[in-house]
């Protein structure tokens, strides 16, 4: 892990709404994509949303798509991810991944496409 951090997690009600950013931790640097991935407790990680930097391609699960927005700002070199109605089977630790190389061996779904990974920020919701 490393060369990203992820910040914004917290606790939120349910059907609140919460962002979540993602920036390099040191000198920024040209990525492929960026993707967001989740821990529930006692789960795998499972794959959240993506994007390509160049263009703004953007997958999503299943499960929060029409909820969770991701988003690239170039000029702060940041990614964010916006969640609206969250339920509280979104509660687990979120990672922001990037993909500095852009190999596309593996599919932006799949961990294994990324390098760097931030360490986690927890979001619960609960009421």
């Amino acid at each position: 892990q490393g060369q990203v951090a992820e910040s914004g997690g917290g606790l939120v009600q349910p059907g609140g709404s919460l962002k979540l950013s993602c920036a390099p931790t040191g000198r920024p640097f040209g990525s492929y994509a960026w993707g967001w991935f989740r821990q529930r407790s006692g789960k795998e990680r499972d794959f959240v949303a993506a994007i390509t930097w160049r263009n703004g391609n953007k997958v999503y699960s299943d499960s929060v798509k029409g909820r969770f927005t991701i988003s690239r700002d170039a000029a702060k070199d940041t990614v964010t991810l916006e969640m609206n109605s969250l339920e509280p089977e979104d509660t687990a630790v979120y990672y922001c991944a990037a993909d500095p190389y852009g190999r596309r061996v593996y599919s932006l779904q799949d961990g294994r496409a990324y390098d760097y990974w931030g360490q986690g920020t927890q979001v619960t919701v609960s009421s």
